[in-house]
């Protein structure tokens, strides 16, 4: 994506020139590496205290740059029960409006400027898979994506905008919040809802879907876990984040959608342990005139999208989320950085770093 609209560095002339071939399928889109992650705490004790690791996969749709994840460190945990036992009646909410914990969280409008607090202590379980975490306050599925009110943009009217809104919405929930596709089936809901002129992006999902790997991971696009290795608890997936939307090129409406989404999951073989996959999207769409672009209307194009993961495998891509059972260390790379899973309050950025595991600061 170009300088002027992200803050990313692929020049604006690459940006038409991807604009002009990839309706037909001519070209690739620029590339912007970002991230995979994941984490594994110490799970069965009742405060989180290992490390998490969390990975960071790319933005391009063929060609992945760059890899990298995550674990959670004790420090950040002692900080959390030190915060807990300053201020046992509750926690200042997130968005500094007083909002006291256990209290649901009003809708995220605009970028926030801290990171959730510490929330009580006590470890996920079947019963209660959000406890100790931030989005035990966060809205279930969809009801946890911020759609902005409409207004006339581009070519398109107020009541069109709306619209694509809904539809951007439907596709983030058709990739990561379809029961089946979490379960593993293909997201053919999702496909459906992307141009069928965008050869790029589709050769890209055939091949992800088939053959995943290195340059072709699904999961950058869509939720899925193994069956035979991880079973989802309760109906639950909890979400924050939001819609925005701008004129883009040639008239088109650009809608950049940053959500952030926690799927509790179990062994598939039974048992009581609960993970917590923390998964942050940012998905960047256009909704295209077709007297410009070869698209028609309905379907979106996909300009790019970014993913960090925490706790969803830090081993070659599978195809599949895969959570770390049983409190195994996961090995961490010095140089790799630290991340909070939850914090919201920055874009997701660019790394060009190697594919070990770094280090979150919760789960």
């Amino acid at each position: 994506m170009s300088g002027d609209r992200d803050g990313s560095s692929v020049p604006d002339e690459v940006w038409e020139e991807f604009l002009r071939t990839s309706a037909d399928g001519a070209g690739d889109a620029p590339k912007e590496p970002s991230a995979r992650a994941r984490e594994t705490a110490a799970r069965l004790r009742a405060e989180p205290a290992g490390p998490a690791p969390w990975r960071a996969p790319t933005s391009a749709p063929v060609r992945p740059r760059s890899r990298k994840g995550w674990y959670v460190a004790g420090f950040a945990a002692a900080l959390a029960l030190l915060f807990v036992a300053v201020d046992p009646g509750g926690v200042v909410g997130w968005s500094g409006d007083g909002d006291r914990a256990g209290a649901p969280l009003a809708q995220e409008t605009e970028r926030p400027t801290d990171a959730p607090p510490a929330e009580a202590g006590g470890r996920a379980t079947l019963d209660d898979p959000f406890r100790g975490s931030p989005a035990a306050r966060w809205a279930s599925g969809t009801a946890g994506i911020t759609v902005p009110d409409a207004r006339a943009t581009g070519r398109m009217t107020k009541a069109e905008v709306a619209r694509a809104l809904t539809r951007t919405r439907d596709f983030l929930a058709a990739a990561g919040l379809d029961p089946a596709v979490l379960r593993g089936a293909r997201p053919e809901k999702a496909v459906a809802l992307v141009n069928p002129h965008q050869k790029d992006v589709r050769t890209f999902v055939s091949t992800a879907l088939s053959t995943p790997g290195e340059d072709h991971d699904p999961l950058l696009l869509f939720s899925r876990f193994d069956p035979a290795q991880a079973r989802l608890v309760g109906d639950e997936v909890r979400t924050r984040g939001r819609l925005s939307y701008r004129e883009g090129r040639l008239g088109a409406l650009e809608v950049t959608a940053d959500v952030t989404y926690v799927y509790p999951v179990a062994p598939a073989g039974g048992g009581d342990e609960v993970v917590r996959v923390i998964v942050r999207r940012e998905t960047v769409v256009s909704w295209d005139d077709p007297a410009k672009v070869t698209t028609e209307e309905g379907p979106l194009t996909l300009l790019s999208y970014k993913l960090h993961m925490t706790n969803g495998g830090c081993g070659a891509p599978t195809g599949y989320f895969r959570p770390e059972f049983g409190g195994g260390a996961v090995d961490t790379d010095p140089d790799a950085g630290t991340v909070d899973p939850y914090a919201r309050t920055e874009p997701l950025g660019e790394d060009r770093g190697g594919t070990g595991c770094g280090t979150a600061t919760r789960s």
